[in-house]
């Protein structure tokens, strides 16, 4: 098809043979030296020659030649975001340039790329991930650097493009979060936002990733931002295997290793930024796939950092190798506390507390391991002690780690159990504590003596105390009730005034409708008086009947 077939040569045209992924293309050399200067110039010099020696080195697959052939005879092409790098390449490697022939296919796939490339951010990073197997020539053409800046450019305008910033806290169950999905970004993807992006860098291979990622730092992008990308890049690559174990393929295992030193030296150095989780990851990965000493070492000094935002589970690493007798990686935690305590400068003892909290449940874990020696546990006690020291904190975490590794290691001497005791401050021990001391039959009788002279010397104390504040509580008792009895007498003589108040104005008042009684009645009989004075009623001041008629006397 298109002059582009797989047939035995011919002995009437003038061929060229290309082994191309396994399978033998035939073309025309005439055809292809008008478009191509280099199949031009070795016709030139070799009319006659095989030219298939000559190119074997050509950067092309099946596809790819297709496309070329096709436009070597006039035909279209489609060029899209996967292929036009690899045509650009061929085209580049062929000569078809302007100077050879007008119109030429690099200048095509050179338009192309530009004004439907560049712009888009998926696009780049399609393009970026079809430029794999062609890389060298991709390189030579500048076009992976032009898909990096304009990647660049796009992340200086969105950081958001490199994932959502990922929140450092911890945990307290044991579920889902304590997963390696805990650290994928919360990446919102809004439905009518344009600018959101489909395509993500971590689909990237490791040698295309780094100098991209590493350009990006150079020019200040805010390390948050940085720091997403990487462990999504991580969780895409390296977290996919839940385990890596002697079965892994070697090719494989190296592959990893390789990542995880790669993503390690791109780490930003600044504490609090990388989620404490996603470093002990890493360190788990680097220790089972034997990664370099640096690269292990840069992991632990980073959690030392930020020690007291990790959790139990963080710190439970497998041992690796078959001379490892513990079940877990204890030298490596006392690497990581060493590293903490050296950068501890904190003036508040919270973050040691934490830190010394934090061992002690690491040994109630791992004190369960038969193998655990007692020397190691006493080394980690002591970190714990050192830690707490000057503060109030409580013993019983490191109680419940002690009784945990005598149960399961009854072989112990009594000299062995009395040292792996000295610990152990039964002054800081709850009463809960030690209650259940006092009769655990584990422990040395030493402890447990001690442990009984401390709750006598409580109790002891105790009692005063009791007795102090139940005198304090009695005296309190009295001067409220004398408070409330004088408050009530007081209320008593307010109420007795308020009734004599009351009782005197209901006497005014009598009083005063008295008096108002009194004047109108006078008032009516002046009235009374001076109508009669008026009618000559009135004769002497003792007539006071004048309406009495006198009766007639007759004579006798």
């Amino acid at each position: 098809m298109f002059l582009l077939f797989r047939r035995p040569r011919s002995k009437l045209t003038s061929e060229v043979q290309l082994h191309l992924c396994g399978s033998i293309f035939t073309l025309d050399k005439e055809v292809l030296a008008i478009k191509s200067e280099k199949i031009a110039k070795l016709l030139e010099k070799s009319p006659h020659e095989d030219l298939s020696l000559q190119l074997r080195d050509i950067p092309a697959d099946q596809e790819t030649m297709e496309l070329v052939g096709r436009f070597c005879h006039g035909f279209e092409i489609n060029l899209s975001t996967e292929n036009v790098v690899r045509v650009a390449c061929v085209a580049q490697y062929l000569g078809m340039t302007e100077s050879h022939c007008p119109n030429n296919l690099i200048n095509t796939a050179l338009l192309f790329f530009k004004h439907h490339i560049l712009p888009s951010w998926n696009n780049s990073i399609k393009a970026l991930k079809s430029a794999e197997n062609v890389l060298q020539q991709a390189v030579q053409l500048r076009l992976v650097d032009y898909c990096v800046e304009s990647i660049i450019s796009k992340v200086l305008d969105d950081p958001r493009l490199l994932g959502e910033p990922i929140k450092n806290s911890i945990s307290d169950d044991d579920s889902d979060e304590n997963e390696v999905n805990a650290y994928r970004p919360n990446a919102r993807r809004k439905l009518f936002d344009i600018n959101w992006k489909s395509e993500d860098l971590s689909t990237l291979s490791l040698r295309l990733y780094v100098p991209i990622i590493q350009a990006i730092v150079q020019h200040k992008v805010p390390q948050e931002y940085v720091v997403a990308n990487l462990c999504q890049y991580a969780k895409t690559w390296i977290f996919s295997d839940e385990k890596v174990g002697d079965d892994t393929p070697n090719c494989k295992r190296n592959s990893q290793r390789e990542m995880v030193e790669a993503l390690v030296d791109l780490l930003p150095d600044q504490g609090g930024i990388v989620p404490c989780k996603f470093l002990f990851e890493m360190l788990r990965f680097a220790v089972a796939l034997d990664a370099n000493a640096e690269c292990k070492n840069g992991l632990e000094i980073r959690i030392g950092k930020q020690l007291d935002q990790a959790s139990v589970n963080d710190l439970l690493i497998p041992s690796q190798g078959y001379a490892k007798d513990e079940k877990y990686d204890t030298e490596c935690v006392r690497r990581i506390l060493k590293n903490f305590y050296c950068n501890y400068t904190g003036p508040d003892p919270c973050g040691l507390n934490s830190v010394a909290e934090l061992i002690d449940e690491f040994l109630a874990e791992i004190s369960a391991d038969i193998d655990l020696k007692t020397s190691t546990f006493i080394a980690l006690a002591d970190m714990s002690v050192a830690a707490s020291t000057g503060t109030q904190r409580s013993s019983d975490g490191l109680y419940r780690a002690i009784d945990i590794y005598l149960d399961k290691h009854r072989h112990l001497t009594e000299s062995e159990r009395d040292d792996l005791c000295r610990v152990l401050d039964c002054n800081k021990l709850s009463d809960e504590a030690c209650e259940h001391a006092a009769r655990n039959e584990r422990l040395p009788v030493r402890v447990v003596v001690q442990v009984l002279f401390i709750s006598q010397l409580k109790l002891r104390e105790a009692i005063p105390k009791e007795v102090q504040g139940a005198e304090s509580r009695l005296a309190k008792a009295e001067e409220e009730e004398g408070e409330r009895k004088s408050e009530e007498e007081v209320r008593a003589e307010i109420e007795k005034m308020g009734s004599k108040v009351l009782e005197l104005e209901r006497e005014c008042h009598v009083m005063r409708r008295e008096m108002q009684r009194g004047s109108v009645r006078r008032q009516k009989m002046s009235m009374w008086k001076e109508m009669k004075r008026k009618l000559g009623c009135m004769t002497s001041m003792h007539d006071c009947n004048c309406h009495v008629k006198k009766k007639k006397v007759h004579p006798r």
